[in-house]
């Protein structure tokens, strides 16, 4: 008698010793449905014991060949130059990365007919009116941002099935640099003061969100845009007192400044955030408070 037997989707993430990539395939090397693939440009891979390719991404010929050779269902596309200012001074290599990749990627995407899920973000806009929904008009300030839009406009004009999830703040569990929440609580148990912007209005996004949020892409095979965040629209100020508060540390060190007094190569949106009531929606989407997620961090990190 023939018995039941799952079909596993074979999944490609691209990105995967980046923040959102190691929390994607750790989470997503649990799920028994799944087939995965992971690929950086560095020779070892943070998450041990996955299925692991070193790829350069901006190179045509490596990108085609490992997804034509893995033949992945659903290609999730978190790699990028995500340095906003240092996009400023290196402009070829950040639109080789962010914008000639993703193009050679919806290439082979185009010859499988598979789903490119890609992340983009809440920097394709101005910061004079968020937060945004997702049929905002995007008006991109910095190098990086033109470069994020662009790479939107080459997966719209591709042909493929595409997913393109705009996020914001990116914080959570993950061996990378530390993210804005370690820095925060690293800064102030060293007694050393920190200046925080009050102008840069954000709903900042725990990673384990936009795993959730990708999770239910791929279950439900939803396509267009949407917008993953927290739900809780706040000034990185506010965020670092509330870090603070839970961690029980001297909010005395942290001091309010605006973005202008940092002198920053690349402008930044600053009445930002993103809208999240279509993910609510249309993906069941039911994102953690920032306590919550906090609450997680301590206990995952030893924070």
């Amino acid at each position: 008698m023939l018995q039941n037997r799952i079909i596993k989707k074979r999944i490609l993430i691209t990105g995967a010793n980046g923040m959102l990539g190691q929390r994607l395939v750790k989470i997503f090397s649990q799920y028994n449905n799944y087939t995965l693939l992971a690929t950086s440009a560095e020779n070892e891979s943070v998450i041990k014991n996955i299925d692991y390719a070193v790829c350069d991404i901006s190179i045509r010929e490596d990108i085609k060949n490992l997804i034509l050779n893995f033949y992945p269902d659903v290609v999730v596309h978190t790699a990028a130059f995500t340095n906003v200012d240092l996009s400023e001074k290196e402009r070829e290599l950040c639109w080789k990365i962010n914008v000639k990749a993703v193009e050679y990627i919806t290439e082979a995407c185009r010859v499988l007919g598979n789903h490119l899920i890609q992340i983009s973000t809440d920097y394709i806009f101005d910061g004079t009116n968020g937060p945004y929904n997702e049929n905002a008009a995007p008006n991109p300030l910095g190098y990086y941002a033109r470069t994020k839009l662009a790479s939107e406009n080459i997966i719209r004009m591709s042909g493929v099935d595409f997913t393109i999830i705009r996020t914001n703040v990116l914080y959570g569990i993950a061996d990378s640099r530390p993210d804005f929440v370690r820095w925060v609580v690293n800064k102030l148990r060293c007694n050393e003061k920190i200046d925080i912007v009050t102008d840069q209005i954000n709903n900042p996004t725990f990673i384990d969100d936009i795993v959730q949020a990708i999770s239910k892409i791929i279950e439900f095979k939803k396509y267009g845009v949407y917008n993953i965040g927290g739900c809780e629209f706040l000034s990185r100020f506010d965020f670092a007192l509330k870090i603070a508060d839970f961690f029980n540390l001297n909010k005395d060190l942290i001091f309010a400044i605006v973005t202008k007094d940092l002198n920053q190569l690349a402008r930044r949106p600053l009445k930002s955030g993103l809208i999240i009531t279509k993910a609510q929606s249309e993906l069941n989407y039911a994102p953690y408070t920032i306590d919550e997620a906090l609450t997680l961090m301590k206990a995952e990190l030893n924070l």
